[in-house]
């Protein structure tokens, strides 16, 4: 028995001690990566350990008194109206993600053919990119202003509305006023992805298609597209969970409003955790929309991943 449970701990000690041996030998590189780990182990490890123990309590920060709740948090998460609206504009706002991927796509292919000034307009349409989110979504609001902003003013001189319409102030039309001023400010960096992409598929395939009597329609259908997959795939996933995280454009362009109509979960979260200072369903919250996110993304890895070349 004792030979036996000697021979059974013998390759785990051996890694052990093998293990032990190549951290005293390269010391010096643990050295100079222990900043980062450090780092890592409290501001991500710690932070998200603590944040998870702080959704099992009713969290208030000025509240001495920080009662255990168990999981009653998550269970009113499932009752509340204001979350469910917040989901379901959410996904609304997901609408916005095949038609910035289409976008990006046709700029891609216009850039990457051989236009004067073609560095120019990559330059110009990557801008909205490299401008911040909080520049953006001012202008933006300055845009859809319902009194003296530009879209009223030309959709006025062109005629075609007759009066001045409150985009932002109008519940059926705020949220798809944000989905476009979104697929504005994502079409850049699609496009950039996309032509990386696009120079990355060889010519002799599109030769050899001419060759074949192949138009242009059907070189974009049976080369470009499939070999765009792998690209198409990263972009999709992306864009959504940055869909699930969108927070910036609503606090400064219409802070949830109008009837909750443009309310998310980023929003939301922030709404309850910085404004009404309950933590602890904050957090429970943010557990919920990793949730979301970690299966959403499962989900497209499973059915889109036999179609994607590695």
């Amino acid at each position: 028995m004792a030979v036996t449970e000697v021979t059974r701990s013998s390759p785990f000690s051996a890694r052990l001690r093998e293990t032990l041996r190549q951290i005293r030998k390269n010391w010096s590189a643990y050295l100079f990566i222990a900043p980062g780990l450090i780092h890592f182990a409290i501001f991500t490890v710690f932070a998200v350990g603590f944040a998870f123990y702080i959704s099992f309590h009713e969290w208030n920060i000025i509240k001495p008194d920080k009662p255990y709740v168990g999981l009653q948090n998550y269970l009113d998460l499932i009752d509340d109206p204001r979350f469910h609206r917040a989901v379901k504009n959410t996904m609304t706002f997901m609408i916005g993600v095949p038609l910035n991927l289409i976008a990006g796509l046709f700029v891609a292919l216009l850039l990457n053919t051989k236009v004067r000034g073609q560095a120019i307009y990559r330059t110009l349409f990557y801008i909205p990119v490299v401008t911040p989110l909080v520049v953006s979504s001012i202008i933006w609001k300055w845009v859809y202003q319902g009194d003296y902003g530009l879209l009223n003013y030309y959709l006025l001189q062109l005629g075609i509305i007759d009066h001045k319409i409150t985009w932002l102030a109008d519940p059926n039309l705020a949220l798809p006023a944000l989905i476009i001023m979104g697929i504005w400010g994502g079409t850049g960096a699609t496009m950039v992805i996309y032509l990386a992409g696009l120079q990355s598929i060889p010519e002799e395939m599109y030769d050899a298609a001419k060759v074949d009597g192949a138009s242009a329609l059907q070189r974009l259908f049976y080369i470009t597209i499939p070999l765009l997959r792998p690209t198409t795939f990263f972009l999709f996933i992306t864009a959504v969970i940055g869909t699930f995280q969108i927070f910036t454009e609503i606090y400064i362009m219409t802070n949830g409003g109008p009837l909750n109509r443009t309310t998310t979960i980023g929003y939301y979260l922030y709404t309850k955790a910085f404004r009404q200072l309950e933590m602890g369903y904050a957090t429970a919250m943010a557990f919920v929309l990793f949730a979301m996110i970690f299966v959403f993304t499962v989900i497209q890895w499973k059915y889109t991943r036999g179609d994607v070349e590695y």
